[in-house]
């Protein structure tokens, strides 16, 4: 038996149940473009979506961040932030829900969201201005759902219905805010105009929610003061320069060239949103256990005798025949003799490296005063002032360690410190305080998978060992191990290419790589992965050769 409808209260019939829902969604994506437009324009430190994401990645426990780290690679982050704006919009729609059965019930979810993400981007910035782009959000987005489903009350539609009895079906089953079932609408009288009114009104508002998404995409893509100020500055002549020796590179095709280009380094980071530091008001401070405390502006850092230097940096997450590692010509300052005008006391043996975000490394003050280590606050990359994404104004490079201990990027502080009193944000996850990088070599053509004819077949790759430097490479086929031909580098802190000439017979091959550092050292056949200190073993590809 059919059970009969249940009427609204005012003339016509009530809208679909998923009218308010998508009024809700509509509503808090505007406040989120909106929050997210104003942190781009004034305070890029409080972005609602970012600041959200990392206070859930703070809330998590060592055990989940590791596993998203290793399973999503550099894809963790906008899976992350995904996640982040799927759960808005859900509660958004509930919120819009909530709304048309009892008025304010919608607005108090939406400003409890505003709030969460407030408190969330104060307190990472520690400044309450980072709270302002939420507010805005907030105040947006409960504007816009009270305008959208007031429409939907407006001549009786959507009106407040009484409960249904008991076993009656509900269109979206909220508990405790049951919606009437539909009813199917005539469209005429004044429900009808209502209806219309809503979806005009949400139509309009979904199209300028658009719009503000491509201004916003835009603006952080090419709009960025920071960006300007960037392609403005000329960065000094170097005190010393480097040059890339003409038989670094030997010609192969699809081997990692000599320096890896701006645009394809690696970016490995914590960043939900990256940075945006103002060079002119960048200061650094070194503090903590030295004599006196050091305080230096960009234009002063410029001002000093800067050094060309290439060197190698790679992730500790990378693993065997993995492309998180980059080489590059880096312009900057030895940290050594900023630390040395500091004059860290005995006993320090770390300095805790913190970035704009928040993010830290723990290195050792050993290896940032080696007089035979070029530890730079580096300020140029292959001849021009660092990528924002990849540190600008200022980054450390430390050759030698990996990056988790040793690369941060828009780096403020320098704090003196020990081992024993201070940690970097990775190694209360579980990964080693100290970093130093292993010997590793990687096999770039021919790939995995690859169409190879018999005949003449060129095998090439990179090795590095960064401040110890590569002596051999050796190529194993099918288990016959050869010495492959190195190219030059300009010192032991880059990775060294690779070649071997191999003629390919028919059938199925294993090609093996594995280097040999200047100490004598060959990299381990054992099989381990990145964590806790860098992943080893011996990268091998298999052919089918026609």
């Amino acid at each position: 038996m059919t059970r009969p409808a249940i009427p609204a209260t005012g003339s016509g019939a009530s809208p679909p149940g998923w009218w308010p829902v998508l009024g809700g969604v509509v509503a808090g994506a505007a406040a989120l473009v909106a929050g997210e437009l104003v942190a781009t324009v004034l305070v890029p430190a409080g972005a609602p979506v970012a600041a959200v994401g990392g206070a859930v990645i703070d809330a998590l426990p060592a055990s989940l961040v590791n596993w998203g780290k290793e399973t999503l690679g550099t894809a963790d982050k906008p899976v992350l932030l995904g996640i982040v704006v799927l759960v808005v919009l859900a509660l958004a729609g509930w919120a819009g829900a909530s709304e048309v059965r009892r008025d304010g019930a919608g607005s108090l979810v939406l400003a409890g969201l505003a709030t969460v993400a407030g408190v969330a981007a104060a307190v990472r910035a520690e400044s309450l201005v980072a709270a302002l782009p939420a507010a805005v959000a907030g105040v947006a987005g409960v504007v816009l759902l009270r305008a959208l489903t007031r429409r939907l009350r407006a001549g009786g539609a959507g009106a407040r219905a009484p409960a249904p009895r008991p076993g009656a079906e509900a269109v979206w089953n909220v508990p405790g805010l049951p919606i009437a079932p539909v009813v199917p609408a005539s469209g005429s009288g004044p429900a009808g105009a209502a209806r219309r009114s809503f979806l005009v009104w949400t139509s309009a508002t979904a199209a300028l929610t658009v719009i503000g998404a491509v201004a916003l995409r835009a603006w952080g893509a090419a709009a960025s003061v920071v960006e300007q100020t960037r392609a403005l500055l000329t960065l000094p002549a170097p005190a010393t320069t480097e040059s890339v020796p003409a038989g670094a590179e030997l010609g192969v095709d699809g081997l990692s060239s000599y320096r890896t280009p701006n645009a394809t380094f690696y970016r490995i980071d914590t960043a939900l949103r990256v940075p945006v530091v103002d060079a002119d008001t960048w200061t650094l401070r070194i503090t903590g256990l030295v004599e006196q405390e050091v305080t230096v502006t960009f234009a002063e850092l410029l001002a000093m005798p800067l050094v060309e230097h290439a060197a190698t940096l790679a992730c500790v997450s990378n693993p065997v025949g993995g492309d998180l590692v980059g080489n590059a010509t880096w312009l900057g300052l030895p940290i050594r003799e900023l630390l040395a005008r500091a004059g860290p006391l005995p006993g320090a043996d770390m300095v805790l490296s913190t970035s704009e975000d928040g993010w830290t490394a723990g290195t050792p003050l050993e290896a940032l005063t080696d007089p035979d280590r070029e530890a730079l606050l580096a300020v140029g990359m292959n001849g021009e002032p660092l990528p924002v994404e990849h540190g600008f104004p200022v980054r450390m490079v430390v050759p030698g360690l990996y990056g988790y201990v040793s690369a941060t990027k828009w780096v403020r502080e320098l704090r003196v410190t020990t081992f024993a009193d201070d940690q970097g944000y990775w190694t209360p996850l579980g990964w080693a305080a100290l970093g130093p990088v292993k010997t590793a070599s990687r096999i770039d053509v021919p790939k995995r998978g690859s169409d190879v004819a018999a005949g003449p077949v060129v095998v090439a790759g990179v090795a590095w060992d960064q401040h110890t430097g590569i002596a051999r490479v050796e190529v194993g086929i099918d288990g016959e191990w050869r010495d492959a031909e190195l190219a030059e580098v300009t010192g032991p802190d880059t990775w060294r290419q690779w070649r071997l000439d191999w003629v390919a017979t028919s059938g199925r091959h294993e090609i093996a790589v594995r280097a040999t550092n200047s100490d004598g050292e060959t990299q381990t056949s054992d099989i381990a992965s990145p964590a806790p200190d860098g992943a080893t073993g011996w990268h091998t590809v298999v052919l089918e050769v026609s």
